[in-house]
């Protein structure tokens, strides 16, 4: 047996790799949403973390680690791949197919366990726009996907969105710069993949018969051109209009990119400019919370952060000292605070900034309902005894049906 791994974690010698995974005893097992896929997956407890196994052949196995790394590089929102286990045997000397190791994302849910909380069709639009946000990302570091679904993505609750994952690359490829026939038939095939796949939520009862699922699916298209038109799309100002420029920087910040570069050129009377932004990477809010305050959160839970951040720096009149020293202030004095008043039972539920956002929530719903400022401290404790008790725990999500396979979405 060989692995192949950056970091070899000694642990993955201890696992039963002489079995194929179908059979593996569920005491390594760690169980988590089943999901629809093409190969053998389980999830496994390992030194006090969870890896996805995938069954799969030797070249798509080292391909797709490969990509995993690349994009990882890349700082691309996609899972970590760990290792390639290859030359797997039964203790009969029988081959067994090579696997694919990668971490498995915390706090993360596959869109059918997320349909299986709620089956609003507002849940399908917020999906699929984070899906589109995650799909111009890759195309503009050079990802073709060439699978692209709601299968093989994973989701994570952002405030009171989501933000995206890529978690199948087996048919990716890594290029300098994708054509428009490239990315033309990773939106189309997203498009007809998520109807299907919306069909099949209808089919078991998962989102109601009388939801669109057709227009919704339609959704992916039109979110991708108008981000990406957003992103990449040339503009000619006349010099009055200098403005203007500082606008178009903001509309992509509140889109969650920062602009790298700007490429400006003149006329000879140099009376227009013509502005085409280099978007380097998305995560304005995300990279500013954690140069203040060291927190790795989501792209919307950092805006909303940093909004409590300002909200409180204007009410204790702190807005002539420098923001590091208000934010290292608001971490201590409102952040951790209200983080430790949750219970440690309850602490899994949900990931600290989560957490923090639905409270701030809260908070802003009892303050309108009582017709008062009703203090953090109070709308925490309400929160905790009224709504936190009904969550699901997000953490290790445990599967609704013990006799289903522990299996991903692929």
């Amino acid at each position: 047996m060989q692995i192949t791994a950056a970091n070899l974690d000694p642990a993955l010698l201890d696992l039963p790799w002489e079995l194929p995974l179908e059979e593996w005893p569920e005491s390594v097992l760690a169980a988590l949403p089943r999901g629809i896929s093409r190969h053998v997956v389980r999830f496994v407890n390992l030194s006090g973390r969870v890896i996805a196994v995938k069954e799969i052949g030797e070249t798509v196995a080292y391909h797709e680690y490969q990509l995993l790394r690349d994009l990882n590089r890349l700082q691309a929102p996609s899972v970590t791949p760990t290792a390639v286990i290859t030359g797997r045997t039964t203790p009969a000397g029988e081959p067994l197919t090579p696997a694919l190791v990668t971490e498995h994302l915390q706090f993360s849910l596959p869109y059918r366990a997320v349909f299986s909380q709620s089956m609003r069709p507002e849940t399908a639009t917020r999906l699929i726009d984070s899906l589109a946000v995650l799909l111009v990302r890759l195309h503009l570091l050079g990802f073709y996907w060439g699978d692209v679904s709601l299968s093989n993505t994973l989701f994570r609750r952002d405030a009171d969105s989501f933000s995206a994952y890529l978690v199948d690359a087996e048919t990716g490829e890594l290029h300098p710069k994708l054509t428009i026939g490239q990315r033309t038939y990773d939106v189309e095939l997203a498009r007809m993949n998520i109807i299907g796949e919306l069909m099949d939520l209808q089919a078991g009862e998962l989102l109601e018969e009388d939801v669109d699922v057709i227009v919704i699916g339609n959704r992916i298209e039109e979110r991708y051109h108008e981000l990406w038109n957003e992103l990449t799309a040339e503009e000619t100002y006349y010099n009055g209009e200098r403005w203007r420029v500082s606008e178009r920087i903001k509309r992509l910040n509140e889109l969650g990119f920062d602009v790298g570069e700007l490429k400006m050129t003149t006329d000879l009377d140099g009376t227009r400019i013509n502005l085409q932004p280099k978007v380097v990477d998305a995560g304005h809010h995300h990279r500013q919370i954690m140069r203040l305050t060291g927190l790795d959160v989501e792209e919307l839970q950092a805006r909303r952060m940093l909004n409590d951040l300002a909200t409180y720096r204007a009410i204790t009149g702190r807005n002539d000292q420098p923001i590091e020293l208000v934010a290292h202030e608001w971490l201590n004095e409102v952040f951790e605070p209200t983080i430790r008043a949750v219970p440690p039972q309850m602490g899994a539920k949900l990931e600290p900034a989560q957490l923090f956002h639905e409270i701030l929530d809260h908070r802003w719903y009892i303050s309108q309902q009582q017709q008062r400022d009703v203090p953090l401290e109070e709308a925490t404790r309400s929160y905790i005894e009224n709504v936190l008790p009904e969550r699901r725990d997000e953490a290790l999500l445990l599967d609704l049906d013990p006799n289903d396979e522990h299996s991903l979405e692929d």
